[in-house]
C-alpha cells in the first residue's frame, strides 16, 4: 500500500487550473477543521507546505478548497 500524499487543492473564483500545495501529514487534521470557516469568512491564512514553504492564501478569492490525496488515481467526484 502506498503512502498518502495530502495536498490542499484550491480552485480560484477567477477560473483556471487548480492550485495544489503538498501538506505535511501532521497539519492536515487542523486545516480540515478550519477550511470551511476560512472560505465562509474570506480569511487570509498562512499554510505551511510539506517542503516548509509558507504560503498566504486569500480565501476570499477561492471558490472551492479541499484536501485530497495526490496518490489517488482515476478519481471522479460524485460517482460510485
Amino acid at each position: 500500500m502506498s503512502d498518502e500524499k495530502p495536498a490542499l487543492v484550491l480552485h480560484l473564483a477567477t477560473g483556471g487550473e487548480p492550485l495544489l500545495f503538498a501538506l505535511p501529514p501532521e497539519d492536515v487534521e487542523e486545516l480540515e477543521k478550519e477550511l470551511h470557516l476560512l472560505l465562509e469568512h474570506g480569511s487570509v491564512q498562512t499554510v505551511t507546505t510539506k517542503e516548509g514553504a509558507k504560503v498566504s492564501v486569500n480565501f476570499s478569492q477561492v471558490a472551492v478548497a479541499y484536501i485530497d490525496d495526490l496518490q489517488r488515481k482515476n478519481k471522479v467526484f460524485g460517482l460510485r
